[in-house]
C-alpha cells in the first residue's frame, strides 16, 4: 500500500515509518516536527515527507494514497492540559477533517491511533471495547470525540479502524520519558531510584511501540470486513500492571536501584485494566512479542549504550511538556503551537545548544 503516516517524526511514528517500509509498503510522512532536536541514538531513515501542521492539511495532500495511519496528536495528559482548546483542535477536529479528506480522496483504510486513556477512571475491573468511556483528561476526551465522529464517516468505501493503545514504552529515535516504564528505567539508571508519585495502586496496561506498530500492520493486511469501523484494545491482557509492580520490575532490572514513594502521594484517578482478546481473535496475525520485563531490559541497555544522564532528565529534552514550554519561552513557537515566523522553513527550528540549557518554567 501507499500509506500516509502522520506524526512520522514522533515517538511511535519514528519507528513506524521504517517498520512499514520494511514490510513492503510505500510510506510518506506528515509532521510539523515540533520535537526537532529531541533525538536519541541513531536517527530514523529518512522517508518522503510533507512538512506541515495537521491543521493546515489540504484535501489534495491525500491524493494517491491507499491508506492513512494517523499517529499525529498533542500527546499525553500534561501537554493536553496546556491548552485544552488546542488539544481538541488538533486531536479531535483536525483528525476528523483528515478522515473526511481521506474519504473524499477515495482512501479506503484509515487507521486511527487512539488510547486506552479513553477508559479513564475505570477502577479495577477488566475492560473490553464495549466498556463505558470515562476520560478524565482533555487528551482522553479528545480521543473519544475523534473516535465518535470518524466512525460516523464509515461506509462501503471508507473503513476506519480505532486502535486503543495501552500505555506505550520502548526505545525510539524520538524517545519520550513522560511515559511510565521509560521514565522509571531512566530514573533508575541515572539516579539509582524509582520515584512513585502516586500510592502505587493504579492499574496501567502497557505495550511496546513495536507491538503497537504490529497491530497497525495487521489491520492493513486484514480483510476489510474484519476491520471495518472496528475498535481494538492494543496490547496483551496479561500485561496489565499496578504502578508499584512496574517499579518492582525496574528495580530488579537495574542494579543497585531502589523504589521510593513521594511524600503525600495518593491514588491516581487514571486507573484502568484492559482485555485484548478481541484483537487476538479478529486479527490472528497479530501476536505481541513484548513484556514489561523484556522492555525494561531493552530500555536499560539503550540508556547505557547512549549514555543517558541525569542532566537529560532535568532539562526535559525527552519530556514533551517541558520541551514545548522551552520553545514557547524562546518564542520559537506561537501560543497556537505553530512555528514562529523566525523559524519558518528551518530544517532545525531550535538548536541543540538551546535544548541543553537549563531553564526554570513558571
Amino acid at each position: 500500500m501507499r500509506i500516509l503516516l502522520t506524526g512520522h517524526k514522533g515517538y511511535i511514528g519514528a519507528v513506524a515509518g521504517p517498520t512499514l517500509l520494511a514490510a513492503g509498503h510505500e510510506v510518506v510522512g506528515l509532521d510539523a516536527d515540533l520535537f526537532a532536536g529531541c533525538d536519541f541514538g541513531p536517527a530514523s531513515p529518512a522517508i518522503p515527507e510533507i512538512y506541515a501542521d495537521l491543521r493546515d492539511l489540504k484535501r489534495a495532500d491525500l491524493d494517491g494514497f491507499d491508506a492513512v495511519v494517523h499517529f499525529a496528536a498533542l500527546s499525553n495528559d500534561p501537554l493536553g492540559n496546556l491548552d485544552p482548546k488546542l488539544t481538541f483542535e488538533v486531536n479531535h477536529l483536525s483528525s476528523v477533517r483528515l478522515a473526511e479528506f481521506a474519504k473524499m480522496a477515495g482512501i479506503q483504510r484509515f487507521v486511527f491511533s487512539s488510547s486506552c486513556s479513553t477508559y479513564g477512571a475505570a477502577g479495577d475491573q477488566m475492560h473490553d471495547e464495549t466498556a463505558p468511556l470515562k476520560p478524565v483528561t482533555a487528551y482522553g476526551e479528545s480521543k473519544v470525540l475523534a473516535e465518535r465522529d470518524i466512525a460516523a464517516l464509515a461506509d462501503d468505501h471508507f473503513s476506519p479502524t480505532f486502535m486503543r493503545n495501552a500505555t506505550a514504552y520502548g526505545v525510539s529515535p524520538r524517545l519520550r520519558l513522560d511515559i511510565v516504564l521509560n521514565d522509571f528505567v531512566a530514573s533508575a539508571f541515572t539516579t539509582g531510584k524509582v520515584l512513585i508519585k502516586s500510592d502505587g495502586t493504579p492499574w496501567r496496561p502497557i505495550t511496546h511501540i513495536l507491538d503497537i506498530i504490529a497491530g497497525v500492520a495487521a489491520v492493513l493486511e486484514a480483510p476489510q470486513h474484519a476491520i471495518h469501523n472496528e475498535t481494538f484494545n492494543v496490547g496483551r491482557t496479561d500485561e496489565n500492571y499496578r504502578i508499584s509492580e512496574l517499579a518492582d520490575i525496574v528495580a530488579e532490572t537495574v542494579p543497585g536501584c531502589s523504589v521510593q514513594y513521594a511524600a503525600g502521594g495518593g491514588p491516581d484517578k487514571r486507573c484502568y485494566r484492559i482485555s485484548c482478546e478481541k484483537i487476538r481473535r479478529v486479527l490472528p496475525n497479530f501476536r505481541p512479542q513484548w513484556t514489561a520485563r523484556k522492555g525494561a531490559q531493552e530500555l536499560y541497555d539503550a540508556y547505557r549504550a547512549v549514555g543517558l544522564t541525569r542532566e537529560d532528565l532535568e532539562h526535559g529534552r525527552y519530556v514533551r511538556m517541558e520541551h514545548i514550554r522551552r520553545l514557547l519561552d524562546a518564542k520559537k513557537l506561537e501560543s497556537s503551537l505553530r512555528w514562529g515566523a523566525s523559524t519558518e522553513g528551518s530544517a532545525f527550528p531550535i538548536s541543540r545548544d538551546e535544548l541543553s540549557k537549563p531553564k526554570a518554567f513558571s
